[in-house]
């Protein structure tokens, strides 16, 4: 509406002085100058303009992790596990962002660190908005410490019986965590969106750093959300998560993403996030060595299982009825994250949280619309029909 005002005073403008003005159609307005030349003012980029504009780099950097040297992190046990955990989550920041910018022509992340303001923790946010390839972008890294509140305390030993065991209703304890954050929302419709978080949780008795911590787990996973369904991208999404997971114990696979389809789902809509992945919390069935390096491989497989997608799809063309879908599906994805997200809301709940980097997840464009219904037999019907139902995605 405001475009559209400014249009008008400014043709009205134009008319006083008897210049002639014409609107070109959907990308701004034509206006003439006293000499007769003709410049063209507010130009907004035809949709679907960009996909001939970028292409895909013959090699996506940080794919290929397994051939690669291990970093000193990996085996350094001189460090505590935080420590080194800290590591892990800074670099799988980096080399996200590399892997990611090599499909962005346009923009670069921007690197915004923070520190809270109780000096307890400092956080990195990587963020790209409005690029040709990925609409919003984000890869953020919180390295915290706290006191747990009752909610968090209450939704913890609500969740896991054995962590009601060992921490009581009515005592304090400390916290402290490392994790890396990611979701990635690219511009093209026929591109997925994916998640991807990784962390290590450490509780300790309140005030009482020096005993070590009472308990402490693992937590993570990542995911598939695509507005339109490719079952090649989807099965190798699956598998390449699976072939990290699988060295490390055949049941974490079929475990983890059994748990993925169920903690990825819109209760209210009875439907699936996306197409899955793996999703796993509190994990501490193997001795922490063995668990790090599990996540170390599983954080890097992500890599390797999403950005080659979003090359493979990112420069298709697309039209507004794609667009409508994409953003349709983008408000299922924030109804998911604002109700259900277990992060999402112990990070609201943390006293002097970053609420942007917490609501870095979000799309930077939505839609709802009242009672949209796909067409039977549509490419829009078929991604409804595969969340609405679970799928076996990797053999």
């Amino acid at each position: 509406m405001q475009q559209a005002t400014h249009r008008q005073s400014s043709a009205l403008r134009v008319l006083a002085t008897g210049v002639c003005i014409g609107v070109s159609a959907g990308i701004g307005y034509w206006y003439g100058s006293e000499n007769g030349s003709f410049k063209q003012q507010d130009a907004t980029p035809a949709l679907g303009s960009e996909v001939s504009r970028i292409h895909a780099p013959a090699k996506i950097p940080n794919t290929e992790y397994e051939s690669e040297t291990k970093p000193n992190y990996y085996n350094d046990t001189s460090k505590s596990m935080h420590e080194r955990m800290e590591s892990l989550v800074l670099d799988l920041q980096d080399r996200l962002v590399v892997a990611l910018e090599s499909l962005e022509p346009s923009k670069k992340f921007i690197r915004d660190r923070w520190e809270r303001e109780d000096g307890k923790g400092y956080g990195i946010s990587c963020v790209l908005q409005d690029g040709q390839v990925f609409e919003k972008a984000g890869v953020n890294v919180s390295v915290i410490e706290g006191t747990l509140t009752p909610g968090q305390l209450r939704s913890m030993r609500e969740r896991n019986p054995q962590t009601a065991k060992k921490l009581n209703a009515n005592e304090q304890y400390d916290f402290r965590v490392a994790g890396v954050s990611v979701v990635v929302h690219p511009r093209n419709p026929y591109a997925p969106t994916a998640h991807k978080n990784y962390r290590r949780f450490e509780v300790y008795r309140k005030g009482c750093p020096e005993a070590g911590p009472i308990m402490a787990w693992f937590g993570g996973g990542a995911d598939l959300t695509p507005a339109y369904l490719f079952e090649d991208d989807v099965k190798y999404f699956h598998q390449t998560l699976k072939q990290a997971c699988d060295p490390h114990d055949p049941q974490y696979y079929p475990r983890f993403k059994q748990w993925c389809d169920k903690y990825f789902t819109n209760i209210h809509r009875n439907e699936t996030r996306g197409v899955g992945g793996i999703f796993f919390d509190d994990l501490e069935d193997k001795e922490p060595e063995d668990l790090f390096h599990f996540v170390y491989d599983a954080g890097n497989a992500f890599i390797k299982a999403y950005v080659p997608l979003v090359a493979k799809r990112m420069t298709m063309p697309y039209s507004q009825r794609e667009r409508d879908w994409q953003l349709i599906r983008r408000g299922h994805y924030a109804e998911f994250n604002l109700v259900y997200d277990r992060g999402t809301k112990f990070g609201l709940m943390t006293p002097g949280a970053r609420i942007e980097s917490i609501l870095m997840s979000l799309p930077l464009t939505a839609r709802w619309e009242y009672m949209n219904q796909p067409e039977p037999g549509s490419p829009e019907a078929r991604l409804l029909d595969t969340v609405r139902t679970t799928t076996e995605w990797a053999s």
